[in-house]
């Protein structure tokens, strides 16, 4: 069985925290929230919260760039904010999408943003400006992974859809019509398998065989409302995060449940679980929450 226990419980943000990401060095992890504020946390010494910058509205998701030392941020009105560590004076406000910007994701020279307007815009990270954008849905665009096997995307939409792209020429190679009954907020490449699992505001979590994308491997009620973000610990070890409070474990081969981690028993968030991120190196799962705290679990 798995052994995951409450560290610690960081209290820094003033309003719901929406993003996670690795930070500078090990052991290091920001966060972005409702109240605007980009700021830097060390496992190591949790209760030192550093503010690294301040936008103008709600941050809902985010990605660190370590060769340019630049966050990269989206906020609810879907501006993209590249914001420059070592020169701040280089940090720029980008009014790109029309809508809210719900999820970030660098790969290689590249970022990619996901829109409210359903654009997927494609980055160059050293010039911090937009290359192509494809408008992929009506709706909005809640969630994308990348496949470095496949050199490809897996975008989530409101429209209930799942789109699996070609990184590099944006080629539509499959659209997963209906594959929730209502908006796809989690997708996430198997790292030991060609599979790809999916969540959504359904509360069911999906497993899809990549070589045989018709029907779901496995399709169960996971959660009682929405699934917002799905992390793998391991080749055979995800946790899911839901608008339910709880974090669940579960087995990667099997797709069993395995630990349940709830606000009575395990000390968890009182509100809606936004986002998890995993730092392989300290062995520590990291929570945040509408209830405007963040979690840090050791994995055991």
């Amino acid at each position: 069985m798995i052994s995951i226990n409450k560290h610690a419980q960081l209290t820094g943000h003033n309003a719901s925290v929406f993003a996670l990401c690795k930070g500078p060095e090990t052991g290091t992890f920001l966060s972005g929230a409702g109240d605007g504020w980009l700021v830097a946390w060390q496992v190591q010494n949790p209760e030192m919260g550093r503010l690294l910058a301040k936008t103008d509205t709600q941050v809902f998701s985010m990605t660190y760039l370590p060769e340019q030392q630049v966050i990269v941020a989206g906020d609810m009105n879907g501006g993209v904010h590249w914001i420059d560590l070592l020169k701040p004076e280089r940090t720029r406000n980008i009014a790109h999408h029309g809508k809210g910007v719900f999820s970030i994701l660098p790969v290689g020279d590249f970022v990619f943003t996901l829109g409210g307007d359903g654009i997927l815009t494609r980055w160059s990270a050293p010039e911090s400006r937009s290359l192509e954008s494809l408008h992929l849905s009506n709706q909005s665009l809640r969630c994308i992974d990348y496949s470095k096997a496949r050199n490809e995307l897996a975008i989530g939409g409101s429209d209930n859809n799942i789109y699996l792209l070609d990184a590099d020429t944006f080629e539509i190679r499959q659209t997963l019509v209906q594959a929730h009954n209502n908006s796809v907020f989690a997708v996430r490449y198997h790292p030991g398998a060609p599979g790809l699992l999916s969540g959504g505001r359904d509360a069911h979590l999906k497993v899809w065989d990549l070589d045989r994308l018709s029907s779901p491997l496995s399709n169960q009620p996971a959660h009682l409302f929405t699934i917002n973000d799905i992390c793998f610990l391991s080749d055979d070890k995800f946790a899911t995060a839901s608008r339910d409070r709880t974090i669940k474990i579960w087995d990667a081969q099997t797709f069993q449940l395995l630990k349940v981690m709830d606000t009575i028993r395990s000390g968890c968030h009182i509100n809606s679980v936004n986002a998890l991120l995993y730092l392989e190196a300290t062995r520590r799962l990291v929570s945040c929450s509408d209830d405007r705290s963040i979690i840090l679990w050791e994995v055991g």
